[in-house]
């Protein structure tokens, strides 16, 4: 008898391989932070590199995940030993790390300040720390900078990044090109009128007398002392701003959609894939998580919960029910009573697993991968369960399902 050939799973194994930076991308709720851990996990596994996992969304999920009380800015590497007695073999090195707005923004200040009286100049402002946790979605082109960074210092082979939910993820990819923006603004131009003129319009001289009176004194000249010397800047921050944007279209940088196969979920997945698709930065691979078993929505399976529904209930002869019963140790009134139930609930089953594989259509036409991750058991909360995603998302045989 010919040896029946088992089909190849689809994996992120080549995407890991070749790719120096990855974004995980998805709506919320879709287990986009815990498939970024383990994709990180599942590139040491696989490879003997250097790999950071950098979450930019405040909540701090990953931590619990990893095993970790807490981290921030500074990559923490994952004990060899944690991860050894959570029973998974690594080759490589895995670092975690999450992005710190304060710290980063008095970085940039340090690195792009044209000279060390303007640096001070602007950590000193009274206003910096309010201004700048407000300021053109500072979260986003933080994350933008130590992207850059991160991959310009080349001490690590792949950077897998955990963006905030799908929408949201847009402005991040928008962030850089809206810095450079508002360096050419008319805001910025107004914001700094009172520093760059001492002759006010006769409409403006109302206006500031107002705000001096209603914010305190010397409020609009701290704003504009802080923007003069923003402005001071612009060189680096631009530069750098571009040299971002031209990292989300580069070969080396791919794109991962998280979701999973629900209508509202699903949709966003499509929106966001078709919005990269729009922007020119490829898509590595699309993940559908907590996917119900395919053949559910097979005609076979109807019919297994036909033959299950005559053989339980008031028109069976209880005979199933009482093997159940014995071997789970069980009242076997109960256990017929609750199969009979499933066997004539299971249409409803079936129609969600239909409706779910033609959701996962649409999604796999816009990527070249697409990796089905089912239902575990239980919530994803330690290296033992990274590990089983894992596998999963490397499409190997026998993954084992989580306790």
């Amino acid at each position: 008898m010919a040896t029946r050939k088992r089909r190849t799973a689809p994996s992120v194994d080549p995407l890991l391989a070749s790719r120096e930076m990855i974004l995980v991308a998805g709506s919320g709720g879709v287990g986009k932070t815990t498939v970024a851990a383990a994709l990180g996990l599942a590139a040491v596994q696989r490879q003997a590199s250097r790999v950071l996992v950098l979450t930019v969304d405040p909540a701090r999920r990953l931590a619990t995940a990893l095993g970790l009380e807490a981290f921030g800015n500074t990559p923490v590497r994952i004990d060899d030993q944690a991860l050894a007695d959570a029973g998974l073999d690594v080759r490589g090195e895995l670092y975690v790390a999450m992005l710190d707005t304060k710290a980063g923004w008095d970085e940039l200040i340090r690195r792009h300040a044209p000279d060390a009286a303007t640096r001070d100049a602007v950590l000193a402002n009274p206003l910096y720390q309010n201004i700048t946790s407000r300021f053109v979605h500072s979260h986003d082109y933080l994350a933008m900078e130590q992207l850059h960074d991160l991959h310009a210092t080349g001490e690590y082979d792949l950077v897998i990044v955990d963006t905030p939910p799908s929408r949201n993820a847009l402005t991040i990819l928008d962030a850089p090109g809206r810095m450079a923006d508002f360096f050419g603004s008319r805001l910025l131009r107004w914001l700094t009128v009172p520093y760059r003129s001492r002759l006010f319009t006769f409409a403006s001289k109302p206006f500031y007398k107002i705000a001096d009176t209603i914010l305190g004194s010397r409020f609009l000249q701290d704003i504009a002392d802080f923007f003069v010397l923003f402005q001071a800047m612009e060189k680096g921050f631009v530069k750098r701003a571009k040299e971002v944007e031209a990292l989300l279209v580069d070969p080396r940088t791919a794109f991962v959609v998280v979701s999973t196969l629900e209508a509202a979920p699903a949709h966003e997945a499509k929106f966001l894939a078709e919005s990269l698709r729009e922007r020119k930065m490829p898509i590595g691979a699309i993940i559908a998580n907590r996917v119900l078993p395919d053949h559910l929505a097979d005609v076979a399976a109807s019919r297994a919960a036909e033959v299950l529904a005559e053989r339980t209930g008031s028109g069976g002869d209880g005979a199933l029910a009482v093997a159940v019963a014995a071997e789970l140790g069980a009242d076997d009134e109960v256990v017929d009573a609750v199969l009979h139930r499933m066997a004539e609930r299971f249409d409803e089953v079936a129609m969600v697993a239909a409706r779910e594989r033609q959701r996962r259509s649409e999604l796999a036409s816009l990527a070249t991968t697409t990796v089905d991750v089912p239902w575990l058991r239980g919530d994803i909360h330690d290296l033992s369960g990274l590990g089983v995603l894992a596998r999963h998302l490397r499409g190997l045989p026998n993954a084992a399902e989580s306790s």
